[in-house]
């Protein structure tokens, strides 16, 4: 996890970033509003329009919402974390991209950078690392962040950009959550037990939680501009692939021809963005590239667990895990959104 950035002295302001001119003014601001202990010792989780945020990411998220311009041609990716991001990131970009890389499928950038490196985040990239590869690629439509839909930047709703959305089981959203911080030691202190985590969670403190409103903000966009919004379910996709990945590609405008489908191009973009070939990249030259793109703040592997549907089972007990599915029921209740979830068209 990435700690707060240090303010240049004022002799060096001519080399300050736009978003390093603003941080002190983010910085007061922020010291105005709520913290509570988060999942880590050594680092306060703060409230912010409803949601939960970390020191250096709320930062990001307040320039971005001054600062980002969103335009009707861009895409944006948003997420809650751990359900299903860095796959959405590989699935977009490639969809994108497939007619510049489908004779050699060798030079696609996917199989040696992290999906991370090619689909910026909007709190963090545009923020703290303007000028990462994919920033600085004037053609670049694909953005991605984990802000929730109520405090995105207007220029947003403004622009009239796509938006696609995925979400997850909450039960294997929050373990995977949990596992990748367990795993990823941080300079921010020890990580809460599991479950310590898991009440958190359950209260909606977690970094951009609560989830289930994350996911129902969403959701309701989603129901008044359909034609803006796709709505995708994890677990569905999951499960099968090929027609969201052929839905995925019309919606973002990049539709597959009949012939190329006759030549099995849905499928290799499908296989291309698979858990084994994302997770079995070249570790080494991804790894390699955080070096000149610090936004990828973890190795390689850390993106890529396990990937599978219902491991919650291996870590949450059924009082546990009936806890989390009833404070769904309730929160989803009318909204129609349980129903979509159990749609495979």
């Amino acid at each position: 996890m990435e700690s707060e950035m240090t303010i240049l002295p004022s002799h060096q302001e001519e080399t300050k970033t736009e978003f390093e001119k603003n941080q002190k003014r983010y910085q007061d601001l922020i010291a105005t509003f709520p913290h509570v202990e988060g999942w880590f010792s050594k680092a306060p989780l703060i409230e912010y329009g409803g949601y939960w945020f970390i020191q250096p990411v709320l930062e990001g998220c307040l320039y971005a919402q001054n600062f980002f311009q969103a335009r009707s041609i861009d895409i944006l990716v948003c997420t809650y974390p751990k359900s299903g991001t860095t796959w959405l990131k590989a699935l977009t970009f490639t969809t994108a991209n497939r007619t510049r890389f489908e004779d050699d499928d060798s030079s696609n950038p996917l199989l040696k950078h992290n999906p991370h490196e090619l689909v910026p985040f909007i709190e963090t990239d545009f923020a703290l690392f303007p000028k990462g590869d994919a920033l600085k690629e004037k053609e670049n439509t694909l953005f991605a962040t984990h802000i929730p839909h109520d405090l995105l930047p207007k220029s947003v709703a403004k622009s009239g950009c796509k938006i696609v959305y995925i979400w997850r089981d909450p039960k294997d959203a929050f373990i995977s959550k949990w596992a990748f911080f367990e795993k990823e030691k941080s300079d921010v202190g020890s990580l809460n037990s599991l479950e310590e985590s898991f009440d958190m969670f359950c209260r909606g403190i977690s970094l951009f939680g609560p989830y289930l409103d994350h996911v129902l903000g969403y959701w309701k966009t989603y129901q008044e501009h359909p034609d803006k919004v796709l709505f995708l379910k994890y677990e569905t996709m999951r499960a099968d692939p090929l027609p969201h990945v052929k839905r995925l590609a019309q919606f973002m405008g990049y539709g597959f021809t009949a012939e190329e489908e006759e030549k099995g191009v849905v499928e290799k973009v499908v296989k291309l963005c698979s858990f084994e070939t994302l997770k079995n990249l070249d570790v080494n030259q991804a790894d390699k590239n955080r070096e000149i793109s610090p936004s990828v703040y973890y190795p390689n592997s850390a993106f890529f667990r396990k990937g599978k549907v219902g491991d919650w089972q291996n870590y949450l007990t059924q009082e546990m895990a009936a806890r989390i599915d009833g404070l769904m029921q309730e929160k989803f209740k009318g909204s129609g959104l349980l129903e979509h979830g159990n749609m495979t068209d």
